[in-house]
C-alpha cells in the first residue's frame, strides 16, 4: 500500500491480533451518563479515557480504538459540539497515542469511525458529498493526533461504507471496515456478510481488513464469519463480537459471555480464518485477558460448522437470512 500502514507490519509479524474491548460498557461503568457524548469526555475527563485503554492494553490488547466513536458533526449536533469535530478527534488520537507510546510492546491505534446516524439520499436527506465530506472532517482531526489507521466500524449501509472509506483514502490513511449484521443475519440495511469485501475495494488502496462488529451474540458473528472467509479465503477478516447474547434483566441488559467463553469465542474466530480478534459490547478487560491466553496458545484447526459454534458458544439469535429481507432503517445505536 502507498499509505504507511503499522497495522499490517504487526499483522505480518505476530499472525493474530487482539483488538480492545467494550467502550461504551466500560465507561458506563465509569459514571457516562445514558445520552452524554463519550467524546465530550476526551476534554472533560481525559484521565478516565487514558484509564479505559490502559486497561485494554495491560489486558494484551495489540489494537486500541480512538474514543470517537460517534464523532462526526452529525452525531456531535446533537450535544451542540458540532463545531468541535477537529479538536475532540484530535484530542481523542492524542489520548490513546499517549498510551500507545507507553506500552512495552507494539500497540497500534486505530481511529474509530461511527456511522453518521443520518440516512443517506434517497432514504434520507444526507447526500454522499455531504457524508464524504463529513468524515473527511472527522478523519483529519484522528489523522492530526496521530493514528495509525482509521477503523470504520458498526456500519450498515453500504454507500456510507463507502463515503467512510473515500474520506479515509483523501486524508492518505489506510483503512479498515466493518458491518454489523444484526437483522436477519444482515445489516438493517441489507448487506450480507459474504458481500463485505466488495464494498469498498475499489477505493484508494482498498480496506486493509474487513469484518464484523456488535451485531446480536458471539455465536452470530462467529457466522458471519464464516461467511466472509468463504466468500474470500485471503483477506484480512475483522471479528468484534459482543460479549456472549444480550439478556436484558429488568431495564438493563446483560451479556451473558464469561471470560472462558470469549476464550473460545477468539479460538473459534482463529479456527475460522480471522485474523484480528476483539470483543464489543460488554467485554471488560477480564474477558480481554482470557482472549490474549487463547490466542497466545492456540493452534488453528479444524475450520468449525456452524452447529460446532452453537454447541460451544450458545445459541444463535438472528433468523436466517434471506435474500427478500430488506430492512427499511439505519442503525442508530453506539458501539459497544
Amino acid at each position: 500500500m502507498s499509505a504507511s500502514n503499522p497495522l499490517a507490519d504487526l499483522l505480518a509479524e505476530k499472525g493474530v491480533l487482539l483488538a480492545d474491548g467494550a467502550t461504551g460498557t466500560n465507561l458506563f461503568a465509569m459514571g457516562l451518563e445514558s445520552g452524554e457524548a463519550p467524546e465530550l469526555w476526551n476534554e472533560t475527563a481525559p484521565d478516565k479515557i487514558t484509564k479505559l485503554h490502559q486497561d485494554f492494553v495491560d489486558a494484551g490488547s495489540d489494537i486500541i480504538l480512538t474514543n470517537s466513536f460517534g464523532g462526526t458533526r452529525n452525531r456531535l449536533k446533537l450535544h451542540q459540539a458540532e463545531n468541535r469535530v477537529h479538536e475532540l478527534n484530535k484530542k481523542a488520537a492524542e489520548i490513546a497515542g499517549a498510551v500507545a507510546a507507553k506500552a512495552p510492546r507494539k500497540v497500534i491505534v486505530a481511529g474509530s469511525v461511527g456511522p453518521t446516524g443520518d440516512l443517506l439520499v434517497p432514504l434520507g436527506a444526507l447526500t454522499y458529498d455531504e457524508a464524504i465530506n463529513s468524515f473527511v472532517e472527522q478523519i483529519e482531526g484522528l489523522k492530526a493526533g496521530g493514528v495509525d489507521v482509521i477503523w470504520i466500524e458498526t456500519m450498515s449501509a453500504t454507500d456510507e461504507i463507502r463515503a467512510a472509506a473515500e474520506a479515509a483514502s483523501r486524508c492518505g490513511m489506510p483503512y479498515t471496515y466493518t458491518g454489523s449484521f444484526d437483522t436477519a443475519g444482515k445489516t438493517m440495511m441489507g448487506l450480507h456478510p459474504r458481500d463485505i469485501h466488495g464494498v469498498a475495494g475499489d477505493i484508494g488502496e482498498g480496506p486493509f481488513a474487513v469484518g464484523a462488529n456488535c451485531g446480536v451474540g458471539a455465536s452470530d458473528i462467529l457466522s458471519s464469519l464464516l461467511d466472509m472467509t468463504t466468500a474470500d479465503p485471503e483477506a484480512v477478516v475483522i471479528v468484534k463480537g459482543n460479549c456472549g447474547i444480550p439478556e436484558f434483566r429488568g431495564t438493563e441488559i446483560h451479556y451473558s459471555g464469561t471470560p472462558p467463553l470469549m476464550a473460545d469465542y477468539a479460538r473459534l474466530a482463529i479456527d475460522g480464518g480471522a485474523r484480528i480478534i476483539g470483543g464489543c459490547c460488554g467485554t471488560s478487560c477480564e474477558h480481554l485477558a482470557a482472549m490474549r491466553k487463547a490466542i497466545d496458545t492456540h493452534t488453528r484447526t479444524q475450520r468449525p460448522t456452524v452447529e460446532e459454534i452453537v454447541e460451544r458458544i450458545g445459541p444463535m439469535r438472528n433468523t436466517v437470512a434471506t435474500d427478500n429481507a430488506a430492512p427499511k432503517r439505519e442503525r442508530r445505536g453506539r458501539r459497544g
